[in-house]
């Protein structure tokens, strides 16, 4: 299965948790308008953000009391960002990113996520320089749908690469034009599979075993918890 295959699979998972994914959106969402903003237009976290939440059917009531929630909070529940880098099974190289009000607690569960299954927690900077980051938009192949229009409408629009891959494509752009470009594809009426800015790895892990089930376990533990908000890892699944 091929990087959009296991995409739409995670997707099908996500679906089944709804109310889990509300949660970790709205969190999300919050933040993302006390840091830049209540107003999209001129807060890319946000746009992003809310993007993301609709593409999962999150609701609009509770995407505006997010909004508000975020806006209009000095005082209460005080999420930040954190960042984790580690090893998975294998070698596997992996980094977690959360919102999280206590740091303590998080860094402990994702510590014993990667404990539990083979892995360990590393220092800041020990697997990020193997990632860039980038935007990734994903258009799966079906019928009527070319690489060279697709080509086209990402190019003229500021994407640094299309990949044409066995079940779809894959549009690259810097994080900064990411929004730009998907907002173009989007128009031209291309059904997006995937879009986000994420870390890509440079250089790919093989699985194989007893460790492909160590690693799936782990993936699946850290997005079940709620302050875990984005997984990246170099593991190309089969």
């Amino acid at each position: 299965m091929g990087r959009i295959g296991n995409i739409v699979q995670r997707k099908g998972k996500q679906d089944a948790k709804k109310a889990q994914i509300f949660t970790k959106f709205g969190r999300l969402i919050s933040v993302a308008a006390r840091e830049g903003g209540a107003d999209p237009e001129y807060n890319f976290a946000l746009k992003n953000a809310i993007e993301k939440a609709k593409e999962m059917n999150m609701p609009n009531d509770n995407i505006d009391r997010a909004i508000k929630k975020g806006a209009g909070s000095s005082e209460g529940e005080n999420y930040e960002t954190v960042v984790y880098e580690g090893y998975g099974p294998g070698g596997v190289a992996v980094i977690i990113e959360a919102l999280t009000d206590n740091k303590n607690r998080t860094a402990g569960n994702v510590r014993y996520y990667l404990d539990k299954n083979g892995g360990n927690l590393g220092t800041s900077g020990c697997v990020s320089f193997m990632f860039d980051r980038k935007g990734q938009i994903i258009i799966e192949a079906a019928d009527g749908v070319s690489e060279d229009d697709i080509m086209e409408v990402a190019l003229e629009s500021g994407a640094e690469d299309v990949i044409a891959e066995e079940d779809g494509f894959v549009v690259l752009t810097s994080p900064e034009d990411f929004l730009g470009v998907k907002e173009a594809l989007s128009n031209a009426g291309y059904a997006l599979v995937d879009a986000d800015v994420k870390m890509l790895p440079q250089t790919i892990a093989k699985l194989e075993g007893d460790s492909v089930t160590k690693m799936e376990k782990m993936l699946d533990m850290l997005e079940d918890d709620d302050d875990v908000q984005q997984v990246h890892h170099n593991w190309e699944q089969d």
